[in-house]
């Protein structure tokens, strides 16, 4: 089989883009160059490979899951059935963290807080050599999937097992966090629900329980100066909003919206 009549044949199952990611996981040949080496043969392990690739994705599982694998922010992030697949409104969070982060610190103290695969943390890392990254989590599982990447990437920082806080001994310039904040009867697509990890996802009746519990104890985990940064549900900046003013003073927020014009994004930080 080549890889032209590969892609023909995963067609008849699967959208041609996922048939091609999956063709190129097999061969290691970028997705982009694949119409290069339409006539290249595959090997039978490979074709075998391919076809059993093929048959998780029509099983409706998240190709991310399939291959192991996705880009985040630039960076090739290993992930499983254990960590959250990491979304584009994530690098937006990222981006914009890392444009207050230059402009309020020089090197920046950064705690990800339910950090899952990492990916928020070593972003940052990425772009911010001198800032000291700690990444934390309540999943073992999860806290593999993250130093595996740190590893992978070589990209430093201190993972701690911890259920929010509980495990938190230091304080930091920057905390921020994606946690869990859909609402427990929400409704969400099958293949999210039935693959991604549920204590990633769901934050309580009105998904958020994590900002109460986290807004409740982080003063005493931040330095004088700080930056807490969030990721948030559509619908939920005036309800975030009102917790952060329950248990900060002083304070502005500001929220940001991502490119498809939803509110997506709060930055709290102290007035001075």
């Amino acid at each position: 089989m080549t890889i032209e009549e590969a892609i023909v044949y995963g067609k008849k199952y699967v959208h041609s883009i996922d048939a091609k990611m999956l063709l190129s996981n097999v061969t290691s040949i970028d997705t982009l160059d694949l119409i290069n080496h339409l006539h290249d043969f595959l090997t039978l392990e490979q074709e075998n490979k391919y076809k059993e690739l093929l048959d998780k994705k029509i099983n409706d599982r998240p190709i991310q899951y399939i291959t192991n694998s996705v880009d985040f922010y630039g960076l090739p992030l290993y992930i499983d059935e254990n960590v959250l697949i990491p979304r584009f409104e994530t690098e937006e969070l990222v981006d914009n963290t890392i444009k207050y982060l230059n402009s309020m610190f020089e090197k920046p103290k950064v705690l990800d807080l339910c950090c899952g695969s990492g990916a928020i943390g070593l972003a940052i890392k990425s772009r911010i050599n001198d800032a000291n990254i700690y990444m934390s989590d309540i999943s073992k599982e999860a806290l593999i999937v993250a130093e595996k990447n740190k590893n992978d990437l070589f990209l430093e920082s201190k993972i701690i097992e911890s259920d929010l806080f509980n495990n938190i001994n230091e304080k930091f310039d920057c905390i921020i966090s994606n946690p869990p904040y859909i609402r427990d009867d929400e409704e969400i697509e099958d293949i999210v629900r039935n693959n991604e990890p549920h204590l990633a996802l769901f934050g309580g009746p009105d998904g958020l329980d994590y900002y109460e519990r986290i807004l409740k104890d982080i003063k005493k985990f931040l330095n004088d100066k700080y930056l807490i940064a969030f990721e948030i549900g559509a619908n939920q900046k005036d309800d975030v909003i009102n917790i952060a003013n329950k248990y900060l003073e002083n304070i502005e927020i500001t929220c940001k919206k991502d490119l498809s014009n939803r509110d997506r994004m709060i930055f709290i930080t102290n007035k001075e």
